[in-house]
């Protein structure tokens, strides 16, 4: 048997191949991730609740069904944390917020639902920031979420908890949300692999959120293998949100099986998306990336989407909807609240209708301009992020020379594609001098995450990374 420390960055799909053969028992798997929270998360505050009792309950049970013998689900006995943005029967749901610090829902969330008729064992609830509505992780409930390859610097957010615990080996995979880049960011930042599904994948029923357009539940992962596994769990169809489609959801475990052929991608490259400043150390890595592609047979070129202004869409759409969701709090809880939470919830109840209208208009062109981008190309390849993961609460004013908005000015590039609602992930591209994380976003065609996670699979091989351990693990 493999010793603890290689267990805990065991990817996801072998731990569970280990369980059905007898080979590590749920319980002892669980023991091992709690035993690794309780020393490193305080260093981390990559976890806001750990269910010690729970979990250790579920996998007895686990166990149990293993002894038996018979058909087990494709995650049985392994440990799945879930961000603290979804409910979880019994467990304490905060949203991230100092308001909720004592809610315990009476009912899972979807996702959460699937995951455990998958076998999944929830281990705890990771760090996010208030309702998911900021790119770096720090909230009311305690100190901001650190990233384990230098704990003074941010993991990004709002999945930086999911992102955390992945990369230090505090879960071998993790369930996040992704409503601006909340997936994408902490991945890049933390050096773990994440997925964004098109949009109305994975349900949404059962949280909290202010972005119901835009947002998606999906996976943090090690490797790519472990994401389509996860993700086949928690796709397809569920009446209860209105927005999620009805389609069937691609196999995506077929699409990595190696006999799948495909003929080359045509494959574009936007360095900057036309709009970003970007650090010459990402961008950099970034376009190596993108030359591996070609290594491997694909036909890659510098094209960027000639798209309208994405920032001037989202934001009224997001503090409309999000003061239509939680807008009473401010009459009660203002105090309570973040300050991003409290500006961006009273900005919303102040927006006249017209200008969201405008807004609503300004996304169907958005999305027809990259529809029309994506009938040249079946892939697009940019940074991740502008930069590096930078110093906690310090948000870099200016990039490569150029100031830049503290909002978006380090994360440019993930959130056009919630607008528009393609696939998009973010794989480890390399490391800064400095030893951070660089990632390399991929995306494709609305409901084509069966070809990003094939291109990522891709990469995966000729450029392996899931060995790769942070110093706080």
């Amino acid at each position: 048997m493999a010793d603890e420390r290689d267990l805990a960055f065991a990817p996801a799909h072998q731990l569970a191949s280990l369980i059905r053969r007898k080979g590590v028992s749920p319980v002892e798997l669980v023991d091992i991730y709690l035993e690794r929270i309780d020393r490193l998360n305080p260093r981390l505050n990559a976890y806001l609740t750990v269910c010690h009792d729970l979990a250790r309950e579920a996998a007895r049970e686990a166990e149990a069904a293993v002894l038996r013998g018979g058909e087990l689900p494709p995650l049985h006995g392994v440990p799945v944390p879930i961000k603290d943005l979804n409910w979880t029967k019994g467990v304490r749901t905060t949203g991230g917020s100092l308001v909720y610090k004592d809610f315990i829902p009476d009912e899972d969330a979807v996702v959460v639902e699937r995951l455990k008729r998958a076998g999944a064992i929830v281990i705890g609830k990771t760090n996010s920031s208030e309702f998911g509505q900021s790119a770096t992780t720090e909230n009311r409930l305690g100190d901001d979420c650190r990233n384990p390859w230098d704990p003074g610097r941010t993991a990004g957010g709002s999945s930086g908890g999911a992102a955390a615990a992945v990369a230090a080996g505090l879960a071998p995979l993790a369930q996040g949300s992704d409503g601006g880049g909340s997936i994408r960011i902490p991945a890049g930042f933390c050096g773990v692999y994440g997925i964004k599904p098109t949009q109305g994948r994975v349900p949404g029923h059962g949280g909290f959120g202010g972005m119901p357009l835009f947002s998606q539940s999906g996976p943090l992962a090690r490797t790519v293998r472990d994401a389509a596994l996860m993700l086949a769990a928690i796709a397809g169809h569920d009446p209860r949100d209105p927005g999620s489609l009805r389609e069937r959801p691609p196999r995506f475990l077929t699409a990595l099986r190696r006999r799948v052929r495909f003929k080359p991608w045509r494959i574009a490259w936007s360095p900057d998306m036309g709009y970003a400043a970007v650090d010459p150390v990402a961008r950099g890595a970034a376009e190596a990336a993108g030359r591996v592609f070609e290594e491997l047979g694909h036909s890659v070129e510098e094209a960027t989407p000639p798209l309208d202004d994405p920032f001037a869409v989202f934001g009224p759409i997001v503090i409309a909807d999000g003061y239509a969701v939680a807008g009473d709090l401010l009459e009660e809880h203002a105090t309570e609240l973040m300050p991003y939470v409290k500006a961006g919830l009273e900005r919303g109840g102040q927006l006249p209708a017209h200008e969201y209208s405008k807004a609503l208009r300004g996304l169907e062109r958005i999305r027809l301009q990259m529809a029309e981008f994506f009938d040249q190309y079946d892939l697009l390849l940019t940074p991740t992020l502008a930069v590096p993961a930078f110093p906690v609460g310090k948000r870099p004013p200016v990039i490569a020379g150029v100031k830049v908005s503290a909002l978006w000015g380090a994360f440019p590039f993930t959130m056009p594609f919630n607008l528009t609602g393609n696939p998009a992930a973010s794989l480890p591209c390399g490391f800064s001098p400095e030893g951070l994380p660089l990632g390399l976003q991929v995306v494709g065609r609305r409901g084509e995450e069966a070809t990003v996670l094939r291109a990522s699979a891709a990469f995966e091989e000729a450029r392996p990374w899931a060995h790769l351990r942070p110093p706080v693990s």
